[in-house]
């Protein structure tokens, strides 16, 4: 299943953003001109702001408020454009695409060094929002879901994955890259075609940074890797395995914050997609559609989720991250939401209403 393409097809859209077209074996991709009057795009258009109550960064992007927001699926900004007039993807089909968002939270990380500036000094501390944000769509078909996909067409979407982690990894003051999943109007996806987005923050950002330093300290008190600990613990106990094979674990965690969540382990210690074998990429595809397909079968409708793949580079400041998957959703039954409210949003306390062990047995069975 590993027979990809191993470079993509590179383009240009109206406004000066790249795009890359990922095919399957034996097809190629066709596009078009793209005719849009766009215009030029600056080259900036976010800002960085210290908040010192935390210690952390908060990105400013007023112009996100113009992004496209539910568009009739005849105008959808991700369905193939033939005429090159109508779509962010002018071609008539294509198998997977890459692009740069064109309402982009962060921007501007195309060569040029970059440093964040010390958080010692002015109490208002601010910095051009650079970085990296990119669209990824994972098929053609304006109705399909991720778990709808064929294995082939998963892989090479785990194959862009892994492309543009190791491309933004290598980008001046790019600090973490984030490849992500929203799925579903509870969860706030604006556009229903099915895509995820790439993030290349000049930061950690603060989960990231959290779960590095309980893993740092984990590590200088046992000399092991935290989270090779936890997978070992899940397996040893069994009762939160949802699927196992040769290579890589889907648990519920033991302090599952979600309703619904289930974390995708390698079995193997990598701190990337880059660091897969092809092997382990095809595995991980299988296993991520298996999840995924038992997410979709858990309730009467469509299960909204996000899902978030955790990566870290291989430097001393990161050396204990361990790539893995965590997926989970707002549902906390057939008819009921969980909001995030005074506990959650407030204090970021979480309180599950449900056994993560209940969650596993159910996705088991199903």
């Amino acid at each position: 299943m590993n027979d990809v393409a191993a470079e993509p097809t590179r383009w240009r859209l109206a406004d000066g953003r790249d795009q890359l077209f990922f095919a399957l074996p034996g097809r190629t991709p066709a596009p078009v001109a793209d005719r849009r009057p766009l215009g030029e795009r600056p080259d900036r258009q976010s800002q960085l702001r210290f908040d010192r109550q935390t210690g952390q960064w908060v990105i400013i992007a007023a112009l996100r408020q113009d992004r496209t927001y539910k568009p009739p699926p005849d105008q959808c900004p991700l369905c193939p454009g033939p005429t090159g007039l109508t779509s962010e993807i002018p071609a008539p089909d294509y198998d997977v695409v890459v692009f740069e968002n064109r309402f982009p939270s962060l921007s501007g990380a195309d060569g040029a060094p970059f440093d964040l500036p010390s958080a010692d000094g002015d109490q208002f501390l601010a910095a051009p929002g650079h970085g990296r944000c990119e669209v990824i769509c994972f098929s053609s078909h304006h109705t399909d879901s991720f778990a709808d996909l064929e294995p082939p067409q998963a892989r090479l979407v785990a194959e862009a994955w892994r492309h543009r982690t190791a491309d933004l990894m290598a980008r001046p003051g790019i600090a973490h890259v984030f490849c992500f999943e929203n799925r579903g109007e509870e969860i706030g996806v604006t556009l229903t075609h099915p895509h995820g987005q790439i993030y290349g923050y000049p930061y950690l950002p603060p989960r990231a940074a959290v779960m590095l330093r309980e893993a740092t300290a984990h590590a200088r008190r046992t000399g092991r890797n935290l989270f090779a600990d936890i997978l070992s613990h899940e397996v040893a106990d069994g009762s939160r395995i949802v699927a196992r094979t040769e290579l890589f674990t889907a648990f519920v965690p033991f302090a599952a914050r979600w309703p619904v969540e289930v974390h995708i382990y390698p079995n193997r210690f990598v701190h990337n997609l880059i660091e897969l074998t092809d092997a382990e990429l095809d595995d991980f595809a299988l296993i991520y559609l298996d999840v995924l397909g038992r997410f979709d079968r858990l309730y009467p409708t469509a299960l909204p989720y996000i899902s978030a793949l955790h990566q870290y580079a291989d430097t001393v400041e990161q050396r204990e991250g361990y790539f893995h998957v965590e997926l989970f959703s707002v549902r906390r039954s057939a008819t009921k939401l969980k909001f995030l409210a005074g506990s959650e949003s407030g204090m970021d306390a979480f309180i599950s209403d449900v056994a993560p062990e209940s969650v596993a047995q159910r996705l088991r069975g199903l």
